[in-house]
């Protein structure tokens, strides 16, 4: 198998108009959505802990549909709380040139899952702004409920790793003091997919390089190994004031390399492709486009 699916692939799909799920193999698509009772959606298998058997059980079943047929939906549906890290990079932090040292506790805010779009489809650019940016980020999948988690058990608390391409309309993360909600939020903003890759141990997350691409130009490239906060540190922080639950997202910090970064700062416009690609998940990518008239 190559690097991309030795853990295998679950996507949440459109397959000529009906919605499923299934595994994405090289040679085309197991519809485990039409096979398999026990779950009604990659959110169910999730909560049950089962992604690594439902991967090696359409590892030796044949395939339903070419992949050129699917259309990728945002893996989860519903996911209840989608926890975004910022500034986990160190030369994140260096980019605010304010001289302070990294925080002792990581930023956070929230997000919609009516900001993203699954893998394939557009990034809308809003009609009020220009300001359209990317931001490429390992993401966690909790398969495991939890409060209070120790470190030292932090990981048992994964299910799946991801992708998520962390959209933003810059001038819209300042329209009011100390707050980020608006410019993160803007309907089919971000991304997140293509698929959930379940999670085995450590070493898949340790370090992975992690890398953004605009129209086949390297804009940001680093690795996990360099997070600030890393996962265990991050899933007990969250812990700490909320319950995890199956199904919850962690956008875990993006790279230096954003388009704002650059003098002048360069947008995402109309036409741009962006892929975000890690080490043993693969690559999400979209266009852009720009809102449609009223």
């Amino acid at each position: 198998m190559s690097a991309h699916s030795e853990y295998g692939r679950l996507a949440r799909v459109t397959n000529r108009g009906r919605e499923t799920w299934g595994l994405v193999r090289e040679d085309g698509f197991v519809d485990l959505g039409a096979r398999s009772g026990a779950f009604g959606s990659l959110q169910e298998a999730v909560a049950a802990q089962a992604l690594r058997s439902l991967a090696d059980t359409g590892a030796g079943l044949p395939a339903d549909a070419p992949l050129e047929d699917l259309r990728y939906l945002m893996p989860l549906e519903a996911p209840q709380k989608i926890i975004c890290i910022g500034v986990n990079y160190p030369d994140r932090n260096e980019e605010y040139k304010d001289g302070q040292k990294p925080a002792a506790y990581p930023s956070i805010f929230l997000r919609f899952p009516t900001s993203f779009v699954g893998h394939g489809e557009n990034f809308v650019r809003p009609h009020v702004s220009e300001q359209l940016d990317y931001e490429g980020e390992l993401t966690l999948v909790v398969g495991k409920a939890g409060r209070h988690i120790a470190q030292a058990d932090a990981l048992s608390h994964i299910g799946a790793v991801t992708l998520c391409n962390e959209g933003t309309i810059r001038d819209w993360l300042r329209h009011s003091r100390f707050n980020v909600t608006q410019g993160k939020n803007f309907d089919r903003s971000g991304s997140i997919g293509p698929w959930l890759v379940p999670y085995a141990d450590e070493a898949q997350i340790a370090d992975v390089r992690l890398t953004t691409r605009v129209n086949g130009e390297l804009r940001q490239d680093d690795r996990t190994s360099r997070m600030i906060f890393d996962f265990r540190f991050l899933i007990s922080y969250v812990s700490s004031f909320a319950t995890l639950l199956p199904g919850d997202i962690i956008v875990t910090g993006t790279p230096t390399g954003a388009g704002a970064r650059f003098d002048p700062p360069i947008w995402l416009k109309p036409g741009d492709v962006v892929e975000v690609e890690a080490e043993g998940v693969g690559v999400l990518r979209n266009g852009v486009e720009d809102e449609a008239s009223a």
